[in-house]
């Protein structure tokens, strides 16, 4: 039987919620790797232990560990009685096939009856192994770090430390909907929600049959990815080509822009109340287009009452390109795509529209008809991972 602790950073500073948190990662790491294996995970003085089956396991088990929301780092361990000795004996065999030249060891004492103090831990146990392996000790760069942490009955032994997300257990922050294309910046947008604990609806406008189904497809891939960080994801597929349309033939060319992003908020408003969902999600910043400008923003806002959140609104280019990297969706995001932002797009969209102009061309389109035909029409797929 393996073991791997996981430990948490953010989750601990909740105070009488920390519970409740914790039970939340726990109920996440169990649905991630409920095919691997997995005999048991409890929770366990600020850390998780996860126990599974068979070493065979563990590079699956690192991929999910890793990007699962919640966990700050978590390592692959040995147990052991709460036992000096016993503690030394293990270390000892685990090292037993390590090769390097410096070392330190670094202890935590969970339970502080435990007779030795971590930094007497650290010193008897660096003696022990550095008398057996005669390595040489270094606290400022060590070639490797023995971690050890005593509990109230047990001992674990670790070598390496595997990075985790961060964040917050997806789940425990509310719902909210997030407008995704088939670009770079909105699935970045979606994961950082994921990573503060939101389950996140994904709504996407398409142009088919005007325009090809690459966009779906690549929104359907995105979808899939997001989903191994929040486990089941809920897509919303929405036809947008006829409407823009109808707003080409009733819209002044500079306004288009701006009226297709209006509508867009009704009909993600409808379907994200509808889903429960407390807040809508977009991945715009500032000035990166022409709908994107603040007096643009003011104006496409003002038509829901619900909260729009820019968790990239004052990244830049770079910095999204970067992240989206990280989690694996660029590569989806540049496959080349037609969606519907880019059809009937004019040359020159205005960049400070004003809220009644905007209100008054849209009263030659009839737009309560047009948002409930969208809404009805809208399509939607379930994704969970493990998959079933």
């Amino acid at each position: 039987m393996q073991s791997v602790i996981v430990h948490y950073q953010e989750i601990a500073l909740k105070g009488r919620n920390r519970p409740w948190f914790v039970e939340r990662l726990v109920s996440n790491i169990r649905s991630a790797t409920a095919d691997l294996g997995v005999l048991r995970i409890r929770s366990l003085m600020g850390r998780i232990e996860v126990q599974y089956e068979s070493d065979e396991h563990w590079d699956e088990v690192r991929e999910r560990l890793s990007r699962l929301p919640g966990i700050a780092n978590f390592s692959k361990a040995v147990r052991s009685k709460c036992d000096f000795d016993v503690i030394a004996e293990t270390a000892l065999a685990e090292l037993a096939d390590v090769e390097v030249e410096s070392f330190r060891v670094t202890a935590k004492r969970a339970d502080k009856r435990f007779p030795l103090r971590s930094p007497e831990i650290e010193r008897q146990l660096g003696g022990r192994i550095k008398a057996a392996r005669g390595w040489r000790v270094d606290l400022e760069r060590p070639e490797l770090t023995v971690r050890v942490e005593t509990l109230t009955d047990e001992a674990f032994c670790y070598l390496r430390k595997e990075p985790g997300a961060g964040g917050l257990p997806s789940g425990v922050s509310g719902r909210v909907a997030c407008l995704l294309s088939g670009g770079i910046d909105s699935p970045v947008a979606a994961y950082r929600m994921v990573k503060r604990g939101c389950r996140v609806r994904l709504i996407h406008f398409h142009s088919y049959p005007i325009l090809s189904h690459t966009s779906q497809d690549k929104v359907a891939e995105i979808a899939e990815r997001l989903t191994r960080s929040q486990l089941d994801t809920r897509l919303y597929v929405v036809a947008f080509g006829d409407i823009q349309r109808q707003v080409v033939l009733a819209v002044p060319a500079p306004l288009r822009v701006v009226v297709y992003r209006r509508l867009m908020m009704r009909i993600a408003e409808r379907i994200g109340r509808a889903s429960g969902a407390m807040a809508l999600v977009t991945g715009e910043a500032v000035g990166q287009v022409a709908s994107q400008t603040l007096e643009n923003m003011s104006v496409i806002d003002s038509v829901t009452s619900m909260p729009v959140l820019r968790p990239l609104v004052g990244m830049d280019k770079e910095e999204i390109i970067r992240e989206a990297r990280e989690i694996g969706t660029y590569e989806i995001s540049i496959i080349p795509d037609e969606d519907c932002c880019t059809l009937f797009t004019p040359k020159h969209p205005a960049t400070k529209a004003r809220e009644r102009q905007v209100e008054a061309a849209e009263q030659a389109l009839g737009v309560d008809p047009l948002v409930d035909e969208a809404v009805a029409s809208a399509v939607r797929r379930e994704f969970t991972f493990p998959a079933k």
